[in-house]
């Protein structure tokens, strides 16, 4: 047994020699390339010697959405990293939409990354892009269509998966009645949501649509409802925006509901710890951003694909007043 013990220790000896000899390689190459992109990338110089591509990014989103400022950062530091000219448009518009994606196929860009909040209606212009040789990843709304489009992958979260989330997390929290207010109609995203939270709910949920662009009818509605119906004990916004109006229509009905919110802000953030919410649904907006930009670069740079078919998942995370204090730094830098 001595033997046995003493073979075992040369063995790991060796392991351990191997080991560290492997490691300092890493650190002298890997690790010491990697510190080379960090600064670079700090210093606001590309760190990779790539030819200067283009990528373009179309979403829907609406003037003044914060979740999109945190898709965009995250866009523009890999973009920054990678040596991509980076162009972005955006309108709530589905047919706007699909116009700055045929403006983007004209000008011959690199790539294009797209959300597909009303697929339809951009079906015939992806296909486009496809087809001339221009490579898609859709990002954030649009993955059950993604695939078919002949896009290379989908990042985002699955809208359905986050919305049973939360089914689950009202159960927890021992919810009987929910509003799950859609701020955007035929946003087939919002609708999964719902239908997601709906479906793991063991009480009772209905949609409430409302006029997302006009907040003060946005509050009316959420008001209206809750006075009518002082069973309504829990409400679910689809945007961290939306998330203070709600709170505000509460207070104005003199409703107890608990307010519960998808997506992060400094905002919301401050409304977990305060507990004014009580939950967000985290789908890290600066992740859908950053890897959309990198994922093309490495298709174009190396042919890599990831996803395997399947969406790259970014979300969801149930955030609650404990955890928005362990992000409050990365959410004030607005990457979280």
């Amino acid at each position: 047994m001595a033997r046995v013990r003493t073979g075992v220790r040369v063995v790991g000896a060796v392991l351990a020699t191997v080991l560290g000899a492997s490691l300092a390689g890493c650190s002298s190459t890997g690790g010491k390339r990697a510190e080379e992109r960090a600064k670079a990338a700090e210093a606001g110089r590309p760190a990779v010697s790539t030819p200067r591509w283009t990528f373009a990014m179309v979403t829907h989103a609406g003037d003044g959405d914060t979740f999109w400022d945190i898709v965009q950062k995250g866009a523009k530091e890999a973009a920054a990293k990678d040596n991509i000219n980076f162009v972005y448009s955006h309108d709530d518009q589905a047919q706007q939409q699909a116009q700055f994606v045929q403006n983007a196929i004209d000008q011959k860009v690199d790539g294009i990354v797209v959300s597909l909040a009303k697929p339809e209606a951009l079906k015939d212009v992806v296909a486009k892009a496809v087809k001339a040789g221009i490579p898609v990843i859709t990002v954030n709304s649009g993955s059950a269509q993604s695939a078919a489009y002949g896009a290379l992958t989908h990042i985002g979260q699955d809208e359905t998966i986050a919305g049973e989330a939360v089914g689950s997390e009202l159960n927890k929290r021992g919810r009987k009645k929910t509003i799950c207010v859609l701020h955007e109609q035929g946003n087939v995203g919002h609708e999964q949501r719902c239908a997601g939270a709906k479906k793991t709910f063991s009480g009772t949920m209905e949609n409430l649509y409302v006029e997302g662009t006009n907040m003060p009818s946005v509050q009316a509605a959420i008001q209206a409802k809750l006075q009518a119906d002082p069973s309504v004990d829990a409400i679910l916004t689809l945007g961290a925006p939306f998330a203070p109006t709600a709170v505000k229509a509460k207070e104005a009905a003199g409703s107890k509901a608990e307010v519960d919110t998808f997506d992060l802000n400094d905002s919301v953030a401050r409304d977990l710890k305060s507990g004014a919410l009580g939950f967000a649904v985290d789908q890290q907006p600066y992740l859908q951003g950053y890897q959309a930009i990198d994922l093309l670069w490495l298709y174009r740079y190396n042919a890599d694909v990831l996803g395997g078919g399947r969406p790259v998942l970014t979300g969801p995370q149930i955030v609650t007043a404990a955890e928005a204090a362990e992000l409050e730094e990365y959410i004030k830098r607005g990457s979280r």
